[in-house]
């Protein structure tokens, strides 16, 4: 019989919908991934990118409270975040969304500054 991810300790019923959607099914399967292979899966399946999430998710597996890291630990720990979410697509969407808009003519003026209109005297 398989054990549901909110028994481990800080994790609810959010984060076990999310391991749910990412094919993550129990909390055995959640120890064997470990921390960053799961959030990995999550990122992948579409969630949105937070530290705290990820936070809790790595001192839950240690069994320890979830605001535990302190110092030089919690700033590997977002580094550690910041690695996951830059190898597995979690900016939210935002570089898909971007290169949707820029398919369908939506110009982004950060990368293509706007142009003279015609017979403003600039053209």
């Amino acid at each position: 019989m398989s054990t549901a991810i909110s028994s481990i300790r800080n994790l609810g019923p959010a984060m076990e919908a999310a391991c749910a959607r990412a094919g993550i099914k129990d909390a055995a399967a959640l120890r064997r991934l470990g921390a960053d292979a799961a959030y990995a899966k999550l990122l992948q399946a579409g969630e949105r990118p937070h530290f705290i999430g990820y936070y809790v998710l790595v001192m839950a597996l240690q069994g320890r409270p979830w605001n535990d890291a302190r110092g030089a630990e919690k700033a590997a720990l977002r580094a550690r975040f910041d690695a996951l979410k830059a190898a597995h697509g979690g900016d939210g969407g935002l570089a898909r969304l971007e290169a949707m808009l820029d398919d369908i003519g939506v110009i982004d003026p950060a990368r293509h500054p706007p142009r003279p209109l015609p017979g403003t005297g600039s053209d």
